[in-house]
């Protein structure tokens, strides 16, 4: 079974978060959730609209060889706290030598910050500046550059969903949630 590790900090988009865990888990990948444990003193992340997650572990427990791709939801004060944690990115790092990684919003910030940002991406229109990268484009939903996939917000986390199914799970699985969820775009 493939493997996801999503890291919340105070501050992440809850839609996102909560759609791309969705979009996952019904695609059969088992979704871990983890929690900065230097930001918090449990293991509740409250996102920017006041909506908290419980998560599954810490990210000092965290092992990437047990995981096939890290997801990194947005929300900026979110992104800024992942972006200044030391662990976040060596493990930012570690996935994108061997692995996947994936970023949405204004999480491609963190890939910046990791040296790792490719080519061609996408995020939130108004991170562009911030991120400050050449490759940028708004004119996808979602971005594929080798084994980095972003996306630009809120309104396409289900597309970004679908893609990171489509990588790890393949185009048959993928097709089966779009269709069970009814989805006729993406």
């Amino acid at each position: 079974m493939a493997s996801v590790l999503l890291p919340l900090a105070t501050g992440f988009e809850e839609l996102e978060a909560v759609a791309l865990i969705d979009v996952m888990r019904r695609g059969g990948i088992e979704v871990r959730v983890v929690y900065l444990e230097d930001e918090l003193h449990s293991n509740l992340v409250t996102g920017a609209n006041g909506i908290t997650i419980q998560a599954d572990m810490s990210i000092k427990t965290v092992i990437s060889d047990d995981f096939d791709m890290m997801v990194l939801p947005g929300g900026w004060d979110g992104t800024y706290a992942l972006a200044a944690n030391k662990r976040i990115i060596e493990l930012v790092k570690e996935f994108k030598s061997k692995k996947y990684i994936a970023a949405m919003c204004a999480a491609p910030y963190v890939l910046k910050k990791a040296e790792v940002l490719g080519d061609n991406y996408t995020c939130y229109p108004g991170a562009k500046e911030e991120i400050d990268h050449p490759g940028y484009t708004d004119k996808l939903k979602v971005v594929v550059d080798g084994n980095v996939i972003t996306s630009q917000g809120p309104g396409t986390a289900v597309c970004f969903g679908l893609e990171i199914l489509k990588t790890l799970v393949g185009t048959e699985s993928m097709q089966a949630v779009k269709e069970g969820m009814l989805l006729d775009y993406c």
